[in-house]
């Protein structure tokens, strides 16, 4: 794939996003707090990032686990077909269940998630999102805890990608596409 000319100007500064991660963390030790362990959930491969930074500064006793997901490929737009990737390695039913996904978009991948892992039967299941795209929800539903709530803009950085690029800047930048001669 081709990709167009784009440039990133940074919106979230990795300060900001520390604070922020730090601030989540003690939210989410403050409600599971009378768990024995915390199965954290990852969104492949967005979340990743998000979610090393987050459970180092969840105080619990906390498991990490996978789950892939996709909805875009190499797209800058969600294709609204949710297709897992790659499963959970261990059950989950009984146990405190956090999902980790990088960002709420329309919504879509966030809801299928949620519905599967809620089948297995988690004593408790909650999520959490490092960004929020009201603008573009297409179905009810909103993550426990918010990291930022942004415009409706391309984002990349922290994990998140355009066509597997830019996961490795430690800032969250809109992406803006160069018209020809720019």
């Amino acid at each position: 794939m081709t990709q167009r000319p784009y440039v990133i100007d940074q919106m979230i500064s990795a300060k900001q996003i520390a604070a922020r991660v730090e601030q989540l963390a003690g939210e989410i030790t403050r409600t599971f707090g009378a768990t024995d362990q915390l199965v954290v959930v990852g969104l492949l491969r967005g979340s990743f990032v998000f979610i090393a930074d987050l459970v180092r500064e969840i105080d619990l006793p906390v498991e990490v686990d996978f789950l892939e997901a996709s909805s875009y490929g190499d797209s800058t737009e969600s294709s609204r077909e949710v297709r897992i990737l790659k499963d959970l390695r261990a059950g989950i039913q009984g146990r405190d269940v956090l999902v980790v996904e990088d960002i709420v978009d329309t919504g879509f991948t966030l809801r299928h998630v949620m519905g599967l892992l809620g089948a297995r039967k988690p004593r408790r299941l909650e999520s959490c999102a490092l960004l929020d795209k009201p603008s573009r929800r297409e179905v009810d539903i909103r993550a426990s805890w918010t990291g930022f709530e942004i415009p409706d803009e391309f984002v990349v950085g922290y994990g998140i990608d355009y066509a597997q690029r830019n996961r490795n800047l430690p800032y969250i930048g809109k992406v803006r596409f160069l018209e020809a001669g720019q």
